[in-house]
């Protein structure tokens, strides 16, 4: 679904737009099973991390958003699902990237989908964990490799490139 849309970071301390991302992030839960935090620890990490957000739509619809630390660790990376394929996730990294100068998340070894993006984008696999989550499955600690091509693939990505 092709929109109009305006990025917008929400700096740490704020709650702007939490029942937004908390309501996308459990509509992804409940058809994908994925994303599966508690609401407290969701609130308070959200208010501790700056929130790279894509708004579209006529009424400010959250379309996307990454919380990140400063030190570029994404704890929170969603996009609503009739607006995936248009890189709105692409650039949520790599505005999270630009800022940091770096960017380095978990990922649930059994979501296949999210570690092919984040391969896609530059990131390897520096290490598993294993029984990460709550429910006892591992992830791998993924971080955007190499420093000196970093720049040109955040520059690449957003500008709007795949």
């Amino acid at each position: 679904m092709s929109v109009t849309v305006d990025k917008q970071v929400v700096p740490p301390g704020s709650g702007d737009y939490l029942e937004a991302a908390w309501a996308l992030k459990e509509h992804i839960r409940e058809h994908e099973g994925l994303l599966k935090q508690r609401r407290g620890f969701f609130a308070n990490a959200y208010r501790r991390a700056a929130v790279h957000c894509f708004l579209g739509g006529g009424d400010d619809e959250l379309v996307g958003f990454a919380a990140a630390r400063s030190d570029g660790y994404i704890l929170f990376l969603a996009v609503a699902p009739d607006y995936r394929g248009e890189n709105f996730g692409e650039q949520l990294v790599a505005s999270v990237a630009a800022d940091a100068g770096k960017a380095s998340c978990h990922a649930r070894m059994t979501n296949e989908n999210a570690i092919g993006f984040y391969r896609n984008l530059g990131f390897t696999v520096e290490r598993e964990i294993e029984d990460y989550y709550e429910d006892g499955t591992g992830a791998y600690y993924l971080r955007l490799g190499d420093h000196d091509r970093i720049r040109d693939r955040i520059s690449e990505l957003l500008r709007g490139g795949r």
